[in-house]
């Protein structure tokens, strides 16, 4: 079995905030990330997919299919995005880096089966960095 890891990189907005929680719980919370104006990010996203070897090709996988399905799925709609305004499934969630991981994972599975017929690759994890000091991984 062999592994292939693929980086992106988007930059994004988001405020820390959530409606059901009073303003100073808010603050207390989310800190410095509550800002009524929000704040932005750099991300950076590790898509690992694991598989066999394609004996006709060589490959575990084509590396242009992985970057339709991320660019399509992931970075077409949070790429320069306000999580908080511009993505739908935030508009009640609250956009951590956890939510947005999960979000992410959440759109790959969705349209995998589009790029990669069954028995093809599968996704094994992504990772995402926030900050230099915050990092997220979600494993399958």
């Amino acid at each position: 079995m062999i592994r292939l890891t693929r980086r992106y990189r988007f930059s994004a907005s988001h405020r820390l905030h959530s409606n059901s929680f009073s303003d100073d719980e808010n603050q207390r919370l989310f800190g410095k990330c509550n800002n009524p104006f929000g704040h932005g990010h750099n991300y950076v996203l590790d898509v690992s997919v694991t598989g066999a070897v394609d004996e006709r090709t060589g490959r575990l996988v084509s590396t242009g299919a992985l970057d339709r399905l991320v660019r399509g799925e992931v970075m077409a709609r949070f790429d320069h995005a306000d999580f908080n305004r511009d993505v739908p499934e935030f508009s009640e969630a609250i956009p951590t880096s956890e939510n947005i991981l999960q979000s992410i994972e959440q759109r790959l599975r969705w349209a995998w089966h589009k790029e990669f017929p069954e028995g093809g690759p599968a996704l094994a994890g992504l990772r995402l960095q926030e900050t230099k000091k915050n990092i997220f991984e979600l494993r399958s």
